[in-house]
C-alpha cells in the first residue's frame, strides 16, 4: 500500500517520528555487510548492480526487468541478501522512481545504506 493510497482514506500523513519501534522504521533496517550505493547507473569494480528496468544490469540481479515497482518491492530484500552472500565490495542499486511504491523502496534503500536515522 502506498502513501498516496493511505492518504486518500485518512488524509495527509504527518512525519512525526512516532511509531519508530517497528523494524522497518529503524535507522538501519536490513543493512547488508557490503556497503550499499543507491541511484547508481553502473557497478564499480567488485560491486554487484541491482538493476531496475529493461536492459539494466544482469537478469539475475534485476529488481524488475520490466521496471515494475511492485515486482521490485517484492524482490528487494531477497536480492540484497543474495548479493551480500557473494561478499561483493559493494552493492550498487539502480535509480528507483520516487513515486508510489518507489517511495517505500527508496526509504528502505536509504536505511540499508545507513542514510536514515
Amino acid at each position: 500500500v502506498t502513501r498516496a493510497q493511505i492518504e486518500t482514506v485518512v488524509g495527509p500523513l504527518a512525519d512525526s517520528g512516532e511509531g519508530r519501534r517497528s523494524p522497518g522504521r529503524l535507522a538501519l533496517h536490513y543493512a547488508p555487510d557490503a556497503p550499499v550505493r543507491i541511484a547508481a547507473d553502473v557497478a564499480r569494480p567488485g560491486e554487484i548492480l541491482l538493476g531496475f528496468g529493461p536492459g539494466v544490469g544482469e537478469a539475475r540481479w534485476s529488481l524488475s526487468p520490466a521496471g515494475d515497482l511492485a515486482q521490485a518491492a517484492a524482490n528487494l530484500f531477497r536480492l540484497l541478501r543474495e548479493a551480500d552472500r557473494t561478499r561483493p565490495v559493494g552493492i550498487a542499486v539502480s535509480p528507483i522512481p520516487p513515486k508510489g511504491l518507489g517511495e517505500a523502496i527508496n526509504d528502505r534503500l536509504r536505511r540499508a545504506a545507513g542514510f536514515v536515522g
